[in-house]
């Protein structure tokens, strides 16, 4: 909802919620239940229908809005391309039918879907726009976000490398924002972005000042291995975090390797990489010298690391994490359901009473029906509804990217 309503504005993220509220709707509907929104809520916002007809055809032009195609057969034949036009929309008689008469509107069985595909992909450029932010400076974050416009110009939206960006596109595209520190620095940060080993951006060639490249595939698998080691850290310390990076830069490696190069001692460090072996973050290779028999002595025992594995099991993980807060979080509402109502009908009675003019003394007897006790446990309960809600957030964001990784491998 975020990236409609910054592109398009508040209006069009209420058009938004009523298609999603039913999964499918027409534009002259979609535009007159908008109408009464706003209505019943802003009453001093001047909207018309034609200013939504509008916001309509500018959400249908950004794709956040396609159409839907409803067939009474299940035929799977080859699907045709979707004409997305806004048909003729016919104002008049949208306008009798707000007033409760029949009309047509010019939109019979013509119905809209939301556009998950682009969300998902202005999900993908956040994070990895929000990945060099972090990484560099908001000027290379913004120069990302710059060159992922510039990649759609090109490259279709889910392939794995962009076509190359020419370095004249990229210096006119970063001259029309406002961020003077990137145009006057654009080399550098491009040569900041190119050898950084995230590895984001590539140079592809050097005509005309230089071609890049944008690599999603290798930007969402580092992101992937940066997320299972934060999650390594968490679980089991920065000990194991080492040991799982230097098994990561090693590939292959044996536990007396681990051991001295990892600078832990030996009977900490076997713990620790079993422990790993045991939650299946790292795996082992039996290897037997050629020729040799089945003594122990003859077997070399290597650890390494399955990404794809690593990465499905924390996905299977974050899915558990995502059901206990949700039934946390409901646990906390119904058992506290009481007081929350009762909170909620002392706001409104208040709300009541100033529209009414109220005198002080009369509000202040209002707040008082609540005690301090509950007052004091009321706010512990809304503090750690807030907690789970942002942790939940949080388990969604690792869900995507570690989803996104998946896409790309």
């Amino acid at each position: 909802m975020f990236f409609a309503k910054k592109f398009c504005g508040d209006e069009a993220e209420m058009m938004l919620e009523e298609v999603l509220k039913r999964g499918y709707e027409t534009a002259s509907q979609i535009i007159i239940k908008t109408f009464h929104r706003l209505e019943q809520h802003r009453s001093e916002h001047q909207s018309s229908l034609s200013m939504l007809k509008d916001k309509f055809e500018l959400l249908v032009k950004n794709q956040f809005l396609t159409r839907s195609i409803c067939t009474e057969t299940m035929d799977e034949g080859p699907a045709e391309k979707i004409e997305c036009n806004v048909p003729d929309l016919n104002m008049q008689a949208m306008a009798q039918i707000m007033q409760g008469n029949t009309d047509d509107p010019g939109d019979n069985k013509i119905y809209w879907r939301v556009n998950l595909d682009r969300f998902e992909q202005d999900l993908r450029d956040q994070i990895m726009v929000s990945a060099i932010t972090k990484r560099v400076d908001e000027n290379a974050g913004e120069l990302m976000r710059q060159l992922l416009f510039l990649m759609y110009l090109r490259t279709a939206s889910w392939a794995d490398t962009s076509n190359p960006i020419p370095y004249s596109e990229i210096k006119e595209a970063v001259r029309k924002i406002n961020y003077p520190l990137l145009v006057q620095y654009l080399d550098q940060y491009l040569r900041l972005l190119e050898e950084d080993s995230s590895q984001f951006l590539k140079r592809v060639g050097d005509s005309g000042g230089g071609q890049f490249s944008i690599n999603t595939k290798e930007a969402f698998s580092q992101l992937a291995w940066t997320t299972v080691e934060n999650i390594v850290m968490e679980r089991f310390g920065s000990k194991a975090a080492r040991i799982f990076r230097l098994v990561r830069s090693r590939k292959y490696v044996e536990q007396e390797q681990i051991q001295q190069l990892a600078m832990i001692p030996a009977k900490e460090a076997k713990h620790l990489t079993y422990t790993l072996l045991q939650e299946n973050y790292l795996q082992m290779q039996e290897l037997k010298k050629a020729g040799a028999s089945a003594a122990p002595t003859k077997t070399f025992f290597l650890f390494y690391i399955d990404l794809n594995q690593v990465v499905r099991m924390e996905i299977e993980h974050c899915y558990h994490a995502l059901y206990n807060t949700i039934q946390r979080r409901e646990q906390e509402s119904a058992s506290n359901k009481r007081m929350i109502d009762k909170q909620l009908r002392i706001q409104t009675l208040t709300s009541n009473l100033k529209e009414h003019g109220a005198t002080e003394e009369q509000l202040a007897e209002i707040v008082e029906m609540m005690t301090p006790s509950e007052k004091l446990q009321l706010e512990k309960v809304q503090n750690t509804i807030k907690k789970l809600g942002g942790s939940e957030l949080q388990i969604d964001e690792t869900l995507f990217l570690l989803t996104m990784y998946l896409h790309y491998h």
